[in-house]
């Protein structure tokens, strides 16, 4: 009988906590695993990179407590052996649902943010309670799977869970497929050779990712030296960052130009690749495009960035916020680019989907 875990998150609206399950789901069918992936709902751009031989449940919840009777009714019917979640409402949902069906099934949740940077930047009462919540249910699972060591010592300290109950896995980044779609062209008329050196930045259009103080660096490091900006990704944010452009006179030199399926050969391309976010938990983006070979800036945000770059062993790291710092990192680096050998080596070693995969299979019980 074929072993089967089921995965349950929001949906496929293209983040990175999104493409590190469709990387698992990959990994776990090449190990001849069943994947059920049940979803609040089956929608959004990365749709379509779902593996064929995994199951798509959509229980059509327009919000995520919504799903709970769609989830416990799935749990009844197929009994998995295993159920993962990922992020934290959807994990407090998985709890709830294995303790109303009443089924043997193994509940391990993944936290894949600061809880503390949550609340602090918290726009709403569901994000403000998190804290309540992890104290609240996050005992009841079987595993807390933390995506990096910073992440594991704030979810102890938030949730006083016992440290010997959270395990931290690495997101699964470093994948054949990273470096196959790499190869395509970047769309986009400012990466022809010769064209001016481009900055990139690549995330949600959110306060989080903090791309006003890119943007200001960026206008701050032109000054010096021409060069150009392109930040890809969809978000709220963009309103204010359209203006932002237009008022610092860039709208010939920055480019926003949304959402992009394939951000590889964009990341492999630039100059300079700049993760200047507030808060993280792994910035898979920041770990993409080392693996690449390029060379990488990043704010020395709680937390990801600096275990990622080993202390600034594999790019530089600048403090939050601080717009003339960042331009400052990024001048140096297209002066002499900070992309010391090995970094792909060394991306490939402690995020590759291989090991990522045997240490799921572990705590799922699945080996």
């Amino acid at each position: 009988m074929q072993k089967k875990v089921a995965f349950f998150f929001h949906g496929l609206l293209g983040g990175g906590v999104e493409r590190v399950m469709l990387h698992l789901a990959r990994g776990f069918v090449q190990r001849g695993i069943g994947v059920d992936m049940v979803l609040q709902r089956a929608e959004g751009p990365l749709v379509p990179q779902v593996p064929p031989q995994v199951r798509v449940i959509d229980l059509g919840a327009k919000r995520m407590r919504w799903a709970l009777p769609g989830l416990v009714r799935y749990l009844r019917a197929e009994h998995p052996p295993a159920l993962l979640a990922a992020l934290d409402h959807a994990n407090v949902v998985a709890i709830l649902a294995k303790a109303i069906a009443r089924v043997p099934t193994r509940v391990v949740v993944s936290v894949h943010f600061n809880t503390s940077q949550v609340v602090r930047h918290a726009r709403s009462f569901r994000d403000r309670s998190v804290r309540w919540w992890t104290r609240s249910f996050y005992s009841r699972a079987d595993t807390v799977v933390a995506v990096s060591r910073g992440v594991a010592e704030d979810l102890v300290t938030q949730s006083r869970l016992p440290r010997e109950k959270v395990r931290v896995i690495y997101n699964p980044v470093v994948t054949p497929e990273l470096f196959r779609q790499a190869e395509e062209d970047p769309v986009h008329p400012w990466f022809t050779p010769g064209s001016l050196p481009v900055i990139l930045g690549v995330g949600r259009l959110s306060k989080q990712k903090d791309f006003a103080t890119l943007i200001r660096a960026f206008a701050r490091a032109r000054r010096a030296r021409p060069a150009r900006l392109v930040i890809l990704g969809e978000g709220e944010e963009r309103p204010n960052l359209e203006r932002l452009v237009q008022e610092l006179g860039l709208k010939e030199s920055v480019s926003l130009p949304g959402f992009v399926e394939n951000p590889f050969p964009f990341m492999k391309r630039a100059a300079v690749f700049v993760l200047s976010s507030r808060w993280e938990g792994l910035p898979t983006v920041l770990i993409e495009a080392l693996a690449l070979g390029t060379p990488a800036v990043a704010t020395d945000c709680p937390s990801g960035p600096a275990e990622i770059l080993e202390g600034g062993k594999w790019g530089r790291l600048v403090p939050v916020g601080d717009e003339q710092a960042l331009a400052q990192a990024i001048l140096e680096t297209l002066e002499e680019p900070f992309a010391p050998p090995g970094a792909p080596e060394r991306m490939r070693e402690r995020f590759g989907l291989e090991s990522v995969v045997d240490q799921y299979l572990e705590v799922l019980r699945l080996k």
